[in-house]
């Protein structure tokens, strides 16, 4: 029996099954073997991939990656253009973009790469459409725009259920799990809040053993579920930023519209097509790349704010060292802050001091 039949039959179980709490171990079991068969078929179907040279090859740029999936013709290369300037192909049919389209956006001092890639298709996670290249480079991103059809919002569950079976999770953040292994001693596992009944301990090692893990201390220290547990365990999901954007409002009647803010209230709507709100869009990509801006002192001359050093919100001056020089953190002896996580103007402060929006910084080294 192949990997993929392995596959499917696992899925048929599961999905005739009744769950109930004599069933959950069966299926807690079962649930861990699948992640399991299509870790391992995703592995394989990269490597063959990469083997015939059929992967795209992209360089990260800029201050952050943002890469735009959608089905095809959804609209993404209109967007792109409209961002951007870049002259990607558009046509009112399907699969126009059959290669990545890079473009670069610079805004509030930051440079933004933006890829545009082919539409993924229903099947994607599993290689249909070329969806194994595609999803490779959604992993490696700082954000995904979810692009949908502002007439077929279905579209959204099938794109999230694709990203989610390629193990991409989005707008979510790891589970607070700790598994170290060890060589031997058995599973001990230590909880900080008290186990879901249908996740003791014994389906915790059923999963565990599934992994062929038969020996390690697990930490857990938040409530979890099942999946979550097997993400933990598989230790290769991706989490990732994703904003939902909801293209061709100008060809919507209210009605329509009425129906996307109701079932999509965080979303952004937009026309790429007639440039209709694409800097609300704009600004909500920036805030939640959790862009700052710090400005540079150099000792004994004025701070250059015309051209801020943009950063990450949790930054520290140990970070700001690493950005300007590698040598700086070997060298520096202490830093001076002006604004607003300064106590007082010219505060100094050492490598750990956490930086905020607008401080001006000022870093003293050894010569």
């Amino acid at each position: 029996m192949t990997t993929n039949e392995d596959i499917k039959s696992i899925e048929d179980e599961i999905r005739k099954t009744s769950y109930n709490k004599a069933t959950s171990h069966h299926i807690g079991r079962l649930k861990a073997k699948l992640a399991r068969l299509k870790d391992e078929l995703q592995k394989q179907a990269t490597s063959k991939s990469s083997r015939v040279g059929q992967g795209y090859g992209i360089k990260k740029s800029g201050h952050a990656t943002i890469v735009m999936v959608g089905f095809p013709s959804v609209g993404k290369s209109t967007l792109l253009n409209h961002l951007t300037g870049t002259n990607a192909a558009v046509a009112a049919y399907d699969f126009t973009t059959l290669e990545v389209i890079p473009g670069t956006l610079e805004y509030r001092g930051t440079r933004l790469q933006f890829l545009d890639v082919p539409g993924l298709i229903q099947g994607a996670a599993a290689g249909r459409g070329r969806g194994k290249e595609v999803i490779s480079i959604m992993r490696n991103a700082d954000m995904i725009l979810i692009v949908v059809d502002v007439f077929h919002l279905e579209q959204y569950d099938i794109l999230v259920k694709e990203l989610y079976d390629a193990g991409i999770r989005t707008n979510a953040r790891p589970p607070n799990v700790v598994i170290h292994k060890l060589s031997r001693g058995g599973i001990t596992i230590n909880s900080t809040v008290e186990l879901d009944s249908e996740l003791d301990e014994k389906l915790i090692r059923a999963v565990l053993s599934e992994y062929r893990i038969h020996n390690a201390d697990v930490l857990i220290r938040e409530k979890i579920t099942l999946d979550e547990l097997i993400d933990v365990v598989t230790g290769n999901r991706k989490y990732l930023l994703a904003i939902t954007v909801i293209n061709k409002i100008d060809m919507a009647d209210p009605l329509t519209l009425s129906k996307c803010y109701e079932r999509f209230p965080d979303a952004i709507l937009i026309s790429a097509e007639e440039n209709i709100k694409l800097d609300i869009l704009m600004e909500r990509i920036y805030k939640g790349l959790g862009f700052i801006c710090i400005y540079m002192k150099p000792h004994g001359a004025p701070a250059d704010m015309n051209n801020p050093l943009v950063m990450r919100i949790d930054s520290t001056v140990a970070d700001v060292c690493s950005a300007i020089h590698r040598d700086f953190i070997e060298r520096f002896r202490y830093a001076q802050i002006w604004g607003p996580s300064a106590k007082h103007a010219g505060q100094r402060v050492g490598l750990l001091h956490v930086l905020v929006d607008g401080d001006v910084v000022g870093i003293v080294v050894r010569r």
